[in-house]
């Protein structure tokens, strides 16, 4: 299928972030942010600190609401929906791997990758199963009775993507994943990420500050103060 016949599954329409509101210190993060991505898709969002980039995973992940605008995820209007609906949405539709892990300290890596799993009503046997699987898939299949404090940063991150991929989700979030990482392990976290778009068609939005890590995506979109300022294809076209 082309690439402009995919169907939009994120569309952000004049979205606005505002904090105290109504306050002297108000406080606008983003300034009115366009921006659709398609089905399969693998985009950057880069930026500086303090660019919005953050703000703008937060609503994207539907882990805040905007202020202003209008955001349909997979033709679900975000505005309009209920918490309980979103948090369902959250748990199913969207897997986060953030820099810092998120991992439960004192519990295993298999347990870990079983918990959103466990959120989502998912038996015991079929959860254990899936989450052996998910294991072996980024390679810490050896490695999955060791709690985090016994892991590597980069299979703590690798733990955290085969968390991500639990309920199946269409889209992973992924927040500057290799911020933590030397430049080695980073590549094999990388590697993982493309794998899970070309192979499993996963709609995958990265945030980061490297550009070098932006240009292996398909679609670079800059974000400085709050606004995005360009887009262009980076080589993973």
């Amino acid at each position: 299928m082309a690439e402009n016949e995919r169907e939009v599954i994120i569309d952000l329409r004049g979205i606005v972030k505002r904090f105290y509101i109504g306050m002297p210190n108000e406080l606008e993060i983003l300034h009115g942010i366009d921006l659709q991505v398609r089905d399969g898709e693998f985009v950057s969002i880069v930026g500086e600190s303090g660019s919005g980039k953050s703000t703008m995973m937060n609503i994207i992940g539907i882990l805040d609401r905007p202020t202003e605008g209008e955001y349909t995820l997979e033709g679900v209007d975000v505005a309009r929906a209920k918490d309980k609906d979103l948090s369902l949405i959250r748990n199913k539709k969207i897997g986060f791997v953030f820099q810092t892990y998120n991992l439960i300290s004192r519990t295993s890596a298999i347990k870990n990758v079983e918990l959103p799993m466990l959120y989502a009503g998912m038996g015991r046997r079929e959860r254990h199963e899936r989450a052996k699987e998910l294991l072996a898939m980024v390679g810490m299949a050896e490695r999955m009775s060791h709690s985090p404090d016994e892991l590597s940063g980069g299979q703590k991150q690798r733990v955290a993507i085969a968390r991500a991929m639990g309920n199946d989700p269409s889209i992973i979030l992924a927040d500057e994943p290799t911020g933590a990482l030397d430049s080695q392990t980073g590549r094999m976290v990388m590697d993982i990420f493309h794998k899970l778009n070309e192979e499993q068609g996963k709609t995958i939005v990265l945030i980061t500050h490297s550009q070098e890590l932006a240009e292996e995506t398909q679609r670079i979109v800059t974000l400085k103060d709050g606004r995005i300022i360009g887009e262009r294809r980076g080589s993973g076209c």
